[in-house]
Parts: structure tokens; sequence; C-alpha cells
């Protein structure tokens, strides 16, 4: 005689894995918006929240979230060598150093009037490395999004240098998803420049000067020619060059340096789902960004993967090829854009549109299933 036993869940774990919806929500309300969705219609399902970021701005928050941190903090020289109040991350044993260049060269800390990537420096960021350095730090990873320079690192290096600290031991892993080289018209000054204030003149002149500086760096036996056009060299304003030359840095996918201290492999093994979104999703979105890292990932796992985003832009259906489902939460919402970014309204929506297709999924698995049991 045979014993009956309960059916088990079709959903027993599920992991949400967002990026923030920038200028709307940070990554922990989104993950806690999704969580609450699918609770409502899978109480019993295990939910796993995992805010994450792209190794950008917001890398150390990210990092704070999910690893025992300590918050370092200091005054260092700004972009316009102007005070700057900043902070890192220290783990817990003391040996590592987690920090954002933006902390203390970001371009959000330059007025719009005074953005001139001709006269912003590094030289805070150089100075927050020399910090972690002197507290005997043996390692220090960096996210070098949001900067506001031009300058190849020189800043920095002159900060290490000023502090005895360029020849340091420290090794240092940088997030960088950039991949364009120092200099020439796929470089720093050319790409990048113009959104830091730079008029076409300017771009010239700074293209002359990355070319200068790279020449220099050669002839001082520091690095091959080659390395001004190794993927990232034009990171930050040439800040990924200097890390590159001068530290013997390694240049990482951002997403992936975050994912590995996240053990999302560990995390996801057992998962059912796996559900992931951020602001606005397109085709920029397999380029690096946390949906794409979050979705490679599951992949090579065999774990299905949702995407859901404040906006979605798939008209060449790249984003549908690559995830099993693809859906924006504002779908069918035809209130403003203004009011749709309220935080409020973002994680109602988000909740909702869980829950309309979770409750989906679970319809159609009972359909299926009462199929086969009757044989149809």
């Amino acid at each position: 005689m045979y014993q009956m036993t309960e059916t088990p869940p079709p959903f027993r774990k599920i992991v949400v894995a967002f990026d923030s919806f920038k200028g709307c929500l940070s990554a922990e309300a989104a993950c806690r918006a999704a969580a609450e969705g699918i609770q409502a219609v899978c109480p019993k399902a295990a939910v796993v929240q995992l805010p994450l970021s792209d190794g950008g701005e917001g890398l150390v928050a990210c990092v704070r979230q999910m690893l025992p941190t300590v918050d370092r903090y200091l005054t260092v020289h700004g972009p316009l060598m102007e005070p700057v109040r900043c902070s890192y991350a220290l783990s817990a044993d003391g040996k590592t150093a987690y920090m954002e260049m933006a902390a203390a060269s970001g371009l959000t800390l330059v007025p719009e009037d005074k953005r001139n990537p001709l006269k912003t420096t590094t030289y805070g960021v150089g100075e927050m490395m020399a910090d972690a350095i002197g507290l005997g730090c043996e390692r220090i990873v960096m996210g070098i999004g949001g900067s506001a320079t031009c300058d190849a690192g020189e800043g920095m290096l002159k900060a290490l240098r000023d502090r005895d600290c360029l020849d340091t031991t420290c090794r240092c892993t940088v997030a960088c998803d950039v991949t364009n080289p120092l200099y020439g018209e796929k470089g720093a000054a050319y790409v990048f420049a113009p959104q830091k204030g730079a008029t076409p003149e300017q771009v010239a002149e700074l293209d002359r000067r990355l070319r200068d500086f790279a020449h220099r760096t050669e002839q001082a036996g520091i690095a091959m020619p080659d390395t001004a056009n190794h993927p990232g060299a034009g990171a930050a304003g040439g800040l990924g060059y200097a890390l590159l030359a001068y530290l013997h840095a390694e240049l990482r996918s951002g997403i992936d340096i975050v994912l590995d201290l996240a053990r999302f492999d560990t995390t996801i093994r057992d998962a059912d789902l796996v559900i992931t979104g951020e602001g606005k999703s397109d085709a920029q979105t397999l380029m690096g960004k946390v949906p794409c890292g979050v979705q490679k990932r599951c992949r090579q796992a065999g774990i299905p993967v949702w995407l859901l985003s404040g906006a979605i832009d798939d008209d060449g259906g790249l984003l549908s090829d690559h995830f099993d489902r693809v859906h924006s939460i504002n779908e069918n919402d035809t209130r403003p854009l203004a009011r749709l970014l309220l935080p409020e309204v973002a994680e109602e929506n988000i909740r909702k549109t869980v829950r309309r297709l979770m409750g989906a999924e679970l319809t159609t698995m009972a359909q299926a299933t009462k199929a086969i049991s009757s044989g149809t």
C-alpha cells in the first residue's frame, strides 16, 4: 500500500536580486517589495533578498549590506582640491578596503557651472588609498564609476607619492565595465569628457594630455605601449590606466565582483526562480549591468530568471532572448512619469507585478498538472 504524501509547492525557494531604480528606489527597497509580492501568492516559499550593484556608484553600500564591515571616515581633497568628507568600508579583519573613487572625485561633487575636466583631479582618490594602506590593508577593491576627472590618474599618483605609498604591495582590484582605451576617438577624453563639462576644444587638449602621460610612462619603463589600449584604461578619465600601469591592478567586471562577494552561485544553487531588475532595461543592460550578470550565472546553473524593471526597451527582442520573462512594472499604468517615479508608487507596482506574474505561473502549473493527471 502506497503512502500518500503532500505535493511539494511549485516554488520552494526564490531569490530576488535587484539593482537600484536610480532616482527612485534603492536596491534594498526593490528587493523588499518583490519579496512581499511573492509572499502574498506563495506564503510557503523561502525568499532570499540580494540587493546588488554593478560595481560603480553604490558598490560600498552594497558591500556594507553583504559583509561585516567598519566605516572609515576622512577628509580629502575633492575634484577641485576643496575639502571633501568621504568614507569607505573596511572588512572586519582590516585587510580589505572597499571604496569608490566618486566619494573623493565624483562628478556630483562639482557644481555644474564649475565642471571642467582640465582642472579636476583624482588627488583625493590617492589620499583615500593611502589612508587604507596606512591602516595595513592588503587589498583595495575600488569602484571607478561617476568620475569628474580626466587626469589619467596623475592626481592619485601624486597623492600616493606624497605619502610614500606608491610602491605599496597592497593589491588593487578595480570594478570596471568600461572597455575604452586611454586615448583616441574611443578614449577617455572623446567619449566621456563632454559629459563632465568639456568643450570640443578642451576634449582635444585632454586627449593630447592623455597621450603625453602614456608616452612619459612608457619612456620610464613603467608600461608597455599596449597598456594604453587595454580594455578599461580609459575608465574614470584614464584612472584605469594609472591603476594598471603603476599599481598593477586587476580590472574586473563590477557585477562579477559583487556577485562573488555575495556568494551568489551558492545562494541560487537550490533556487526554483531568480527575479532581477533595474530602473530601465535596454540593450545596454546586456553590457555588464546587474541583470546581465545575474542572468549569466542563472543560465550556467540552469535556473529560470525573470527581468522586472521600471521601463523596458526591447524592440529588437534581445532581452526576451536572454530572460525567461521580461516585464515593466509600470505596464498599463497610464499615470504621469513623475508619479510613477515616487518610491511608494514604484514599490506598489513591483508588488502588483510580482503577484500577477506569480499567480499566472501557478495557474499554468496547476493546469498542466491537471492535464497530465487526466491524461489529456
